[in-house]
Order: structure tokens, then sequence, then C-alpha cells
């Protein structure tokens, strides 16, 4: 259901987000939020009540004689809605109901044609027997059609009777795109404070001189860093400037901490991490263990049953044990949709340990499951958003404390409207989601790099269910993995200069101003820690504050003395 949105809410909306982004009279669409993971007896409404989809003879001439029909793909009749006069760079987003007969349940792919290109997937969903399926995505057509096709059809190819119900198609431009997100900073990432001032007697002191300075950020945004990191003070005086978090590109793996059996060694991740610490930076613990065989120790590789339990009950034990309580996150069983090494050689409850014991030793930190092709693409059947969901269901089911979703993201051109829905399907697990890889392909041209992932940012940062984002761009001087944010001099590429410009634009700027009648004075900042300097006649106090999230104003008291 789309959310009620407090009229008093929006008033204080349009009088703060940036009056180049909305009118104040602003009435396009409020992006509905709305996931469902469960199979249900019933299809619910469609969202934005079907949106250009509407059922009712006012539907405009461009959208009518849409209907649920049969279309036939590698000889199979398939259902399809079609669709009339789309336009070039409109935002759709797209959803709706499945139902399957004939068998227990199949991965069903929603796919649009035109008549230029194939957009492969728009969505997915598991779909069962016997109940509904919310199937949420959404598409950006590279060039006007007026006539395309969506389909569905099952991932593998396989012939089976699809049912489809309550389907909705919702345009955006670009610009209430960009309203809705902004809508969402100001309401999820920002908060409303009042700072009153008084004197020891507690009267209130209208005309004092108030100067606000964000210290800190509560969102945390960073990125990987390398051992090429280590004495070199440019590189450190780059990424301490601007990043609050860091994880090791590869100091932590297993292959680089005992390359040999029985020769563990973290000097350099330990270098590493003192690193941050001194500039006071938290850090993500990446990885315990990589179900890709080639990412390894090769001695690991030729150990089968107790030889290799063993030796993963000492990888465990031995990192652990020397980094107990300093990583915030811990990546415990890397990219396990797509690779099962341990699972296939230690049984199907391999994982289980690794979690179990991850959190016994070291259980203040988040564990997290991650993988890629979750959030870039639906096309991959091995890491839809209803397979990652399903694993962390079975993970719950057998009482493991799995903590955190992580999406690598590594985009080459990226799909707003697919990645939001992704992020909603996922939210309805209630647990912190965080983009943990993201960068963008090389072989793309640096400025589309620079452009692609500001996109990609965005949504990230406007999603209410984000709670950190790390960038995979750790300096090497032969090149990074994907995507440099400096060159080898550290000046900013296209990529660079788009995280130096959304760090300035998520950070409050500094504030000042005066006291009203109440002793009062007020302001919108960003989520985080301030300093405040107060000043009344020949009187000064300074004091910090801490802002997290939360739906009311927050109020500071001051109190200057008569000897401050």
């Amino acid at each position: 259901m789309q959310q009620d949105i407090p009229f008093y809410v929006l008033i204080l909306f349009f009088l703060l987000i940036p009056t180049s982004l909305v009118s104040p009279l602003y009435d396009g669409p409020l992006y509905d939020f709305t996931a469902y993971t469960e199979c249900k007896e019933k299809p619910e409404e469609p969202l934005y009540g079907g949106g250009i989809l509407k059922s009712d003879q006012q539907s405009p001439p461009a959208v009518q004689d849409n209907i649920v029909s049969s279309y036939v793909v590698n000889n199979i009749y398939v259902p399809s809605l079609v669709l009339h006069n789309l336009t070039q760079d409109t935002i759709y987003t797209f959803s709706a109901w499945v139902r399957v007969k004939g068998s227990s349940s199949a991965m069903i792919r929603a796919t649009l044609e035109t008549e230029k290109e194939t957009y492969d997937c728009i969505g997915t969903v598991s779909a069962k027997l016997g109940c509904w399926s919310f199937l949420k995505g959404g598409f950006v057509l590279n060039w006007p059609s007026n006539l395309s096709i969506i389909f569905f059809q099952n991932a593998d190819g396989k012939d089976i009777n699809i049912e489809v119900a309550s389907p909705s198609l919702q345009p955006f431009t670009k610009q209430q795109w960009e309203t809705n997100q902004q809508y969402t900073i100001n309401t999820k990432r920002k908060r409303a404070v009042t700072i009153h001032v008084s004197d020891s007697n507690g009267r209130r002191l209208q005309g004092a001189s108030i100067c606000i300075e964000q210290i800190s950020k509560e969102f945390l945004f960073g990125s990987a860093i390398a051992h090429t990191i280590l004495g070199n003070v440019p590189y450190q005086n780059w990424f301490v400037k601007r990043f609050n978090a860091a994880v090791f590109e590869k100091e932590l793996k297993w292959y680089a901490t005992e390359p040999d059996e029985g020769k563990v060694n973290y000097t350099i991740s330990d270098q590493m991490l003192q690193f941050v610490r001194t500039k006071n930076i938290v850090a993500r613990g990446h990885n315990i263990f990589w179900e890709d065989p080639k990412y390894n120790p090769p001695w690991v590789l030729n150990l089968t049953g107790t030889q290799l339990q063993s030796a993963v009950n000492s990888r465990i034990k031995s990192l652990m044990s020397q980094y107990r309580n300093e990583f915030i996150h811990w990546d415990v069983s890397n990219e396990m949709l797509h690779f099962d090494f341990y699972e296939q050689r230690l049984g199907s409850d391999a994982t289980l340990h690794f979690f179990e014991t991850a959190h016994e030793s070291d259980p203040l930190s988040t564990l997290f499951m991650k993988d890629f092709n979750v959030v870039e693409t639906c096309s991959d059947v091995n890491s839809t958003v209803d397979a990652y969901i399903s694993r962390v269901k079975e993970l719950r089911r057998n009482g493991i404390l799995m903590d955190g979703i992580g999406l690598e993201g590594h985009f080459t051109i990226p799909n707003p409207p697919l990645i939001r829905a992704i992020l909603d399907k996922l939210a309805t697990l209630g647990l912190p989601i965080w983009l943990t890889e993201v960068d963008i392909s090389k072989t793309i041209d640096t400025d589309s790099q620079g452009n692609n992932l500001e996109q990609v940012l965005r949504e990230g940062f406007s999603h209410p269910a984000v709670n950190g984002i790390m960038l995979w761009t750790a300096y090497h001087p032969n090149g990074c993995y994907q995507m440099c944010l400096t060159d080898k001099n550290f000046k900013n590429l296209a990529a660079g200069d788009v995280v130096d410009k959304l760090l300035q634009e998520w950070k409050t700027g500094r504030v000042e101003g005066v006291t009203d009648v109440h002793g009062s004075y007020s302001f919108y900042g960003f989520l985080g820690e301030y300093t405040v300097t107060v000043n009344y006649g020949n009187r000064t106090t300074k004091s910090t504050f801490s802002l997290s999230r939360g739906q009311e104003t927050e109020h500071f008291t001051i109190t200057l003395s008569s000897n401050s």
C-alpha cells in the first residue's frame, strides 16, 4: 500500500529541499516502497492503482489496450503486457503478482522487448503453486518506443503455466525521481533541531549568537584500501579527508594471511588496522571464508574431510582471536549464492558452522552474508533477490544470527528503479543493508564511470534501509580493480569528483544564527556529531551534541553561566 505522508511533513519537505529540485506545488507521484516476500492467498491491489495500466475508461490513449495476453517465446506461450508510447529516459517502476501452475515453484523473469532492444530482466520473483508472489522491478529506455511488450517466462526456459495479476507501471520523470530521493534524504538522513539558550537562572537569552558545525557523520561511507596506503602519506591524506569507513581489499583473506599451511602472518593487516584506528575510521572485516575455490590458499584445495575441517577451525580461531572487537562487520562466507566449495566438502551445514563460530568468537560484530549480482541485475538466476532472501531465511530457521545484508554492487550501467525495487524487497527482512563493493566497470570511459557511480550512490543514500556504502576503489600504482577515484598523483578522476560532490552535499554546512525571543534557534541537519558555540555579551561556551535518526524535533539546552 502507498504510504500516507502527513501534510505538515510535506510542507516541511518543500520548505527545506533545494528549490531547484521541486516546485512548491509538486503534484507528481510519491514513490511507494511497499514490497512483499510472503506468498499470499490473494494478490494485493496494484501499486499506484496500476499507474498507466489503469483499466478504467479515463486512461490516456497512449496506454489503452494494454492487456494480459499470450506471447510466444521459444515456441512457448507466456503471459504478456502490451504497452504503447513509452518515452526515453523516463523511469518506469513495475510490479505484479505472479502464480504458477504445474510446478511447485519457479523463478519467473519479466522481460521487456521494444522495437529496438530487449531488456533481458526488469524484475524476477520466485513464484509458487497455489499462492501469489510479488514481483517488483523497473526499467529506463534508451530510445522511445511506440510498441513494447513485457512478457513473463520461466527463467530456466521450461514450459510452465504462469498467471499474472495486479500489474502496475508507474512513470517518473528524472526530476520527479530526484524529488523523491531528496524527500527520503530529508526525512531519514536529516533531523530538525532546536537549541535553547538560557542563563544559570533559567532565563531565556534572546540575541545569543550561535555557530554550529558538523564534525562527523552518522552514515558510514568509505572505500577499500590496500597495503599501498602504508607509508604513502599523499594517499593517506586523500583518504582520511573523505571517508569514515574502510575495508581491506585482500589483506585479511585466507590466501593473504596463510599462503602456506601453518605459516600465519598478520603483519600487513595489523599495520593497516593501526592506520585506520589512529584516524578514527571504522573498518569492515573482509572476509573469513570465500566459497569460490580459486580464491582459497592452494594448499587448502587439496584438503578433504577431517583435514579441511581442522584447517577451517584453525582459521576461524586464529583470525577472530587476533581481531576480536576490532571490526564492525565480518563477511563470513563470501559469495555463497554462487559457489559452495566448503559445503561440497564439509556438508550442507558448513556455512551454519561458520556463522555460529564467528558469532561465538566475536559476539559484538555484525555478521554479513554478501554476494554479487543481487542488486546490479536480475538476470543472474543464482543471486536474484528472492534467492538471497531464501538463503537468509534458511540461516535464520537454523538459529543463525545473520545480522546484515551485503550487496557488492559491481555495476556497468545501473538500472535505478530495479536497484530500488530490490532494496525494497530486501528491506522486508528488517536487517541493515550495506553496499559493500561499489564500482563501475572499466569497460566504459572514466566520465561515464563518474555519471553511473553517481546514480548508484544516490540510490543507496536515498533508500531508508541502507546503512552504509563502501567503494571498491583501493589504489594501486598499476590501476584499481575496476575504477579509480584518482590518478597516480592523487588528483581526482571523474569518479573522485562525484564522491567529493556528494560528500559535500550530504553534510551540514556551517550554520550561524541568533536566538529568537524564546531563546531558541532551529535548523535542519544531517545525522551525526556537532559542535555548537554560543556567544552572549562577553560570555562564550562551547558544547557538543549528537543527532541520531528520529521523527521528532531534537531539543538541546545550553546554559551560559555568569563566568562562562
